[in-house]
Parts: structure tokens; sequence; C-alpha cells
């Protein structure tokens, strides 16, 4: 993933936990604001997402997407862009590094290109608020 934008936070839980929080992709719209809608399309044998259908509503961005799932048990998640309409790419990860004493290191990387003309500075911006918002979020959904 080049021109990607990356941000971590420590969550009080071990990788499983927090995992698990992310796989269910049902419970996003109770916890994650941007989220309104989701959709398992398709799922690996061991029951984890393969394809996720998406619609966001963002404040100024508004779209409905599907990525399309790939895992490495419990310590990454990536994702990419299967198709869009505002979205054009959409590359992401989240790492899960265990530290120890029940805390663990979440990495997300973030790609994104919209179908209008943005500037570089502008995306990364974007790309800045999306990685906090998901993570303060997540760091919330998982201790809370």
């Amino acid at each position: 993933m080049t021109e990607q934008t990356s941000s971590s936070v420590t969550i009080e839980a071990d990788p499983a936990t927090i995992m698990s929080v992310i796989a269910d992709f049902e419970a996003y719209p109770s916890w994650a604001a941007a989220v309104k809608e989701v959709e398992v399309l398709s799922t690996y044998p061991d029951g984890r997402a393969k394809e996720v259908h998406f619609v966001l509503n963002a404040g100024a961005i508004k779209d409905e997407y599907t990525l399309a799932y790939t895992w490495d048990g419990n310590r990454e998640v990536r994702w990419s862009l299967v198709e869009g309409k505002v979205v054009k790419r959409l590359d992401g990860s989240y790492t899960l590094r265990d530290r120890g004493r029940g805390k663990t290191e979440v990495t997300y990387r973030l790609a994104v290109d919209v179908t209008f003309p943005m500037l570089g500075l502008i995306k990364r911006k974007a790309e800045k608020v999306i990685i906090d918002t998901a993570l303060k979020e997540l760091k919330k959904k998982v201790e809370g």
C-alpha cells in the first residue's frame, strides 16, 4: 500500500477479543458512527467475512461499497475495494501486536482514493480523520 496513512492505539484487551469485535461486521452500525448498514456477502470456511457491503454516511462523504477481506488469525486483517460509487480505492489493514499484560497495540493503515479530484494533502488528512475515529471507536467498544 503506497501513499497510505497509519496510526496506532493501545487497547486493554488481548488480540483475540479485539479481532472478534473487528470481525463482527453486523454490529458496526451500533458503535461505528459513520457506518449505517452492513451486509456480509460471503464468508470463509472458518466463518470470517470474505466480502462485506457497507452503507456509509460520514457527513460530507456518503457511499456504498463492497470490500474483500483476508485474515491472518488474530494478527492482521486486510481489505481492498471490490466496488464503490464515490470511493475508487479503499485499501487498509488492522495489525494487532500483543504487548502482554492484557494490552494490544492496534495499527490501522488506510489508503483511499475517490472519483472526484482531491489534493493529496487533503486526502491524507481525510484518511487520518477516518483512522483516528475508527481507532477511538474500536477502543471504546472493546474496553467499554
